[in-house]
């Protein structure tokens, strides 16, 4: 059985926060818009992060850069608990140059910082479930980032090349982000970037471990995710998302988000 909070604040739009407890819950392939710093409370999961994957024990940090894929599949019988901050980028644009590449590589922390951090993330979560004030939970979070960017060794990194992404595929990605609501087809891909259907699914599954529409849906539950947060009708959400009707659009939130979407736009 799955029970999951979502906490917000409404002087504080770019901060989301989610405190899942479950003992089956698995995550398929997906990305966040936010960058995403979390905590497993109890239990422990086999995190996959754009193609590597990492056990995040009890007690560990973890976090994952905007639109980078990852999966979640907790071990099981182990009454998995986790808490975690989503955090829009346009906010981030304030850490420094150095804080700001440390945030794009996802990583597990040494031991020290590790602890540091999760006192900060329980802290930030206990202020937005009381709707403590806005400054207060902002200087927590400042804190948080500084502490979780600062460099230590012990740090474990997943060691993902910063390859500029192929030319091809940085084209279908921008088709995909500007119409995601739209019905795409393979045709539409291949006159867009210029080489075959064949060889562009070969090259952007290489590059984003997911083919293009499934690419495609994970950016329609994203966009469905803001305007749910808007107490927006869901029938309507997912008609301008591009789904086929209602249900589709609760099948794969459910899969990427842990919830139905009624239950996300009722939380806190």
């Amino acid at each position: 059985m799955t029970h999951m909070i979502f906490y917000r604040h409404p002087d504080l739009p770019f901060l989301e926060a989610k405190h899942c407890l479950a003992d089956d819950l698995a995550y398929h392939k997906h990305f966040h818009e936010e960058y995403s710093v979390g905590l497993i409370e109890q239990g422990q999961t086999n995190a996959w992060c754009d193609g590597t994957t990492m056990l995040v024990e009890e007690g560990r940090m973890i976090s994952f850069p905007p639109q980078m894929l990852h999966a979640c599949h907790p071990d099981q019988g182990l009454d998995w608990q986790y808490k975690m901050l989503f955090i829009q980028p346009q906010w981030l644009q304030g850490l420094e140059q150095r804080e700001l590449e440390a945030v794009h590589i996802p990583y597990l922390l040494s031991a020290g910082k590790n602890e540091a951090c999760r006192l900060h993330i329980r802290q930030i979560m206990q202020q937005l479930r009381q709707q403590a004030d806005a400054l207060t939970i902002e200087s927590g979070l400042i804190e948080l980032l500084q502490t979780l960017t600062g460099s230590e060794s012990g740090d474990i990194s997943h060691g993902r090349s910063h390859r500029q992404d192929h030319k091809y595929i940085g084209r279908v990605r921008e088709y995909l982000n500007a119409h995601f609501n739209e019905k795409i087809t393979l045709a539409q891909l291949e006159q867009e970037v210029g080489i075959s259907r064949f060889h562009l699914i070969r090259l952007f599954k290489q590059w984003n471990h997911l083919p293009p529409h499934r690419y495609q849906n994970v950016l329609r539950i994203n966009y469905a995710k803001t305007e749910l947060a808007r107490q927006r009708p869901i029938a309507d959400i997912a008609a301008e998302a591009g789904f086929y009707d209602q249900s589709h659009l609760t099948r794969l939130f459910i899969r990427m988000v842990g919830v139905t979407p009624g239950k996300y736009s009722l939380s806190v």
